[in-house]
């Protein structure tokens, strides 16, 4: 049996990896709901069935066995009726690469691990920069957006420090970040981890749809300086995860440089808008932030993981550096990423983004960005012309939020139907929706990022989400299972 890659397994790796792009090619042309609808008891009790302590199977055996452990339960981004969260189809030749990067398990901390790989990363991180407006920036591919908002605060917190003349802990305490409700909460997360004060992330009041308004920023900023207190970061984004709009990012700039605050565009969402051939315009500004979140697994269609953080000025990155002299030894002239890195191994994902772009080019993902931009644009139209439905604000992206609005039901039971059609759906395995609270109320939403999508496929959802809901009114909010009988008459308009 061969056990690990290498020159005698040669065959026997290619063979594996048949058995197993052939399970998933078979998946991937007979799904035909993004969900099988098992329940969480049958799954566990699939996962428990697994004996780990006993002699293995063997390699053939125990990938076969995965179609039916994992593959026929996975949840499929691909499928039209998959419409919930941040996730997104992925691209081919990024699949592809995925397999080569896998196999040859580069990591990218040192030059002498990776070689041609860091300069395949910092050549990304380059035109990933200069997309954004930077000339002399850098960068560093990260594991996702929560990790690029960390990193990001964390050189925005060693940036403000340098400039202080008091001493590091009487500072600390001071310091804050300045965002609207909308942003995400790895900004939240990021100030508990750097060890700033339980109040360090001020809310700054949004225009009544969700984005930054930059007069309200301007009295925050000045009103915590007339405090005594200083302000460290202030964070825009280019895509909120709940409304999908997009702050006034030159505005805010205009203001961050008036009070020499470091500002942080989180397009972890939105970034998409950096080759898109229609709507390069709404990230207006990005390139005067200090520092930029960008998702590539969300709008430029990557396999998880692939993100990175990006910094205007590259002296920068120094605020999380370490030295190690195992590992960037002082004497050494060789390019060295673990100095601008969180992390220390770290998996090549450029390679993924890399492919993708030789294979696509720049301006194709652009427009498959725009396709599900456009897309959303439309299906807010037709919840707005539909009686049994509520249209909940509107997005700049791909972002849909509704209630169903049955008739002859009432607000308080558009509200309490949210979970409930969820749920159902959810439960039926036929579509996946996400929910969320706006202004107080919960709401359904649809994060469209499938281009392949068209409009009948998202009112083949809207069909279950409303047959759903008129079922709901009047049952009790525990479900029961002839709820998902009720959905079996509507399989024709999925």
């Amino acid at each position: 049996m061969h056990e690990l890659l290498n020159r005698s397994s040669a065959t026997a790796y290619a063979d594996l990896l048949d058995t197993a792009t052939g399970m998933i090619a078979s998946r991937f042309a007979t799904v035909r709901q993004p969900f099988s609808g098992a329940g969480r008891t049958e799954l566990q009790q699939l996962v428990d069935e697994v004996d780990l302590d006993g002699a293995g199977v063997g390699s053939e055996a125990a990938v076969r066995e995965l179609d039916g452990v994992f593959l026929e339960h996975a949840v499929w981004f691909h499928d039209p009726a998959y419409v919930a969260h941040l996730n997104c189809p992925v691209a081919l030749p990024a699949v592809a690469a995925e397999s080569v990067l896998a196999a040859v398990n580069t990591s990218v901390d040192t030059y002498d691990q990776s070689t041609v790989g860091t300069l395949i990363e910092r050549r990304l991180v380059e035109w990933t920069g200069s997309r954004i407006g930077f000339a002399q920036g850098d960068g560093v591919f990260t594991s996702g957006g929560t990790q690029s908002n960390l990193h990001a605060m964390l050189l925005a917190r060693e940036w403000t420090l340098a400039r202080q003349d008091a001493p590091r802990h009487e500072v600390l305490p001071r310091l804050h970040i300045l965002a609207t409700a909308s942003s995400h909460f790895s900004v939240d997360k990021a100030a508990l981890l750097l060890g700033l004060a339980d109040d360090a992330v001020v809310t700054v009041p949004d225009d009544g749809e969700g984005r930054m308004d930059p007069v309200a920023l301007a009295a925050t900023l000045a009103a915590i300086r007339a405090a005594g207190r200083i302000p460290m970061a202030v964070v825009a984004t280019a895509g909120t995860t709940d409304r999908g709009v997009i702050d006034p990012v030159a505005a805010i700039a205009a203001h961050c440089d008036a009070h020499d605050v470091w500002l942080h565009v989180d397009a972890a969402y939105g970034c998409g808008l950096l080759v898109s051939p229609t709507r390069r315009h709404l990230i207006e500004g990005v390139e005067r932030a200090r520092s930029v979140t960008v998702d590539f697994h969300k709008s430029f269609f990557q396999p998880v993981s692939s993100s990175a953080i990006l910094v205007r000025d590259q002296a920068d990155l120094a605020g999380g550096a370490w030295h190690a002299d195992y590992l960037n030894p002082r004497e050494n002239a060789e390019p060295n990423q673990v100095d601008k890195s969180l992390q220390t191994t770290r998996r090549f994902d450029a390679l993924k983004l890399w492919t993708t772009i030789r294979a696509l080019g720049a301006d194709r993902i652009g427009e498959l960005f725009d396709a599900v931009v456009d897309l959303a644009a439309i299906v807010h139209d037709e919840i707005a012309g539909d009686p049994e439905l509520e249209l909940v604000g509107r997005s700049q992206l791909s972002t849909v939020l509704f209630r169903a609005t049955p008739a002859g039901t009432d607000a308080a039971t558009h509200d309490a139907l949210v979970a409930q059609v969820r749920r159902v759906l959810f439960d039926s395995g036929r579509a996946l929706v996400a929910k969320t609270v706006i202004d107080g109320r919960p709401c359904l939403k649809f994060t469209l990022l499938n281009p392949e999508s068209t409009l009948d496929d998202v009112r083949g959802v809207l069909a279950l989400v409303k047959d759903a809901a008129a079922t709901l009114p009047g049952i009790a909010p525990e479900l029961g299972a002839d709820l998902e009988d009720a959905l079996v008459g509507t399989e024709a308009t999925a």
